[in-house]
């Protein structure tokens, strides 16, 4: 089958398309999906980098968010049939240990990710354990249901979930642009949330007013973003922030905060190590929450909000899989505003 692979970890755009690489075989309780479409996110990066501990059967397939068809199925799955369009959480998880018996997938004791820890979605087929699936309807469109799948998730379990939002609070969004800071500024307004973003640039900054924030800084103009927030909220500070950036934007992001704030973050594209001023922590009762993935049930949810039009995914373009360096070079370089989509199967 086609497939984009790398056969080792590097810094490198070190992406090879190839012809050969063998379609998955698939377990009883596996579906094999032909994947029309698949869409990029910060990890494939990070993959490709590698880090300690991560250990892939190489050559690697990256790729987490995927919607396609389904081509064949296990012997022991049921309530499938082949040719039905699908789209799924990305969570692999064992289904048996004492997480997954509760319904929290996400904090399976073999957790893992699509693409991550075993090959991906940037082939023509797919292996994916047929509990990870959810119907897309008729009409409704595959590119949106690939776009959605991680971001969405993510977002909605980070925010509503553990972070538990509440109406009339105000989230701070830290970035305009990416396909996850997205979904906080629409679940957060959906959650009846005063949603405030920092952006990078001005053409950022207008997009975001455009999808309904309520305020938007751009820092461009103004680098101290946390100045102005905090001049912004009569200096009480505001109930959420959402950080995804780590090191770079920490402090700030703290400092941000009022009384009893809650800050959440699923990732650190500008590195891990952060410092914390403790004495902020206690003195105005922060709550720092970490947050990855979402279980089958917050998965359940996000596609009935997708599904009734209730969260609309935004993409940035669509390449083909061919173009794939090209497509991680300008989400790199901060250049998109939303998801960026790659076709598979060739359709644009």
């Amino acid at each position: 089958m086609r497939a984009l692979i790398f056969r080792q970890h590097s810094s490198d755009f070190n992406y090879e398309i190839v012809d050969d690489m063998p379609v998955p075989a698939i377990g009883p309780d596996d579906v094999l999906l032909k994947v029309h479409y698949a869409a990029l996110n910060r990890l494939d990066d990070f993959v490709r980098r590698g880090w300690k501990g991560l250990e892939l059967e190489m050559p690697h397939i990256p790729g987490s968010d995927f919607a396609g068809e389904i081509a064949a199925l296990g012997e022991r799955v049921q309530g499938w049939t082949v040719g039905q369009r699908v789209f799924g959480n990305p969570t692999l998880f064992c289904g048996a240990c004492r997480y997954c018996l509760a319904g929290n997938q996400h904090l399976c004791e073999q957790f893992g990710i699509l693409g991550e820890h075993t090959r991906g979605a940037y082939a023509e087929y797919v292996r994916i354990p047929a509990r990870n699936l959810i119907a897309v309807p008729d009409g409704y469109d595959l590119k949106l249901a690939a776009a959605a799948s991680l971001v969405y998730l993510t977002a909605w379990r980070s925010l509503i979930v553990d972070g538990g939002l509440r109406p009339g609070e105000t989230v701070l969004v830290v970035g305009a642009g990416g396909g996850a800071n997205i979904a906080y500024i629409q679940i957060a307004q959906l959650a009846g949330a005063h949603v405030w973003v920092i952006a990078s640039d001005a053409a950022k900054a207008d997009r975001a007013a455009a999808l309904g924030a309520d305020w938007v800084h751009d820092r461009g103009q103004e680098p101290d973003w946390g100045k102005a927030v905090w001049q912004k909220s009569g200096r009480q500070g505001v109930d959420v922030v959402v950080d995804n950036v780590g090191a770079a934007t920490w402090g700030a992001s703290l400092r941000c905060l009022g009384r009893q704030g809650r800050l959440l973050t699923v990732g650190g594209t500008s590195g891990y190590k952060a410092e914390v001023p403790v004495n902020l922590v206690f003195g105005r009762q922060l709550r720092l929450i970490g947050s990855t993935m979402g279980s089958m049930e917050d998965c359940r949810q996000v596609a009935n909000l997708l599904f009734s039009g209730k969260l609309q995914p935004v993409i940035d373009r669509v390449y083909p899989l061919d173009a794939y360096p090209e497509a991680l070079q300008r989400m790199i370089a901060d250049e998109h505003f939303g998801k960026i989509v790659i076709a598979v199967a060739g359709a644009q």
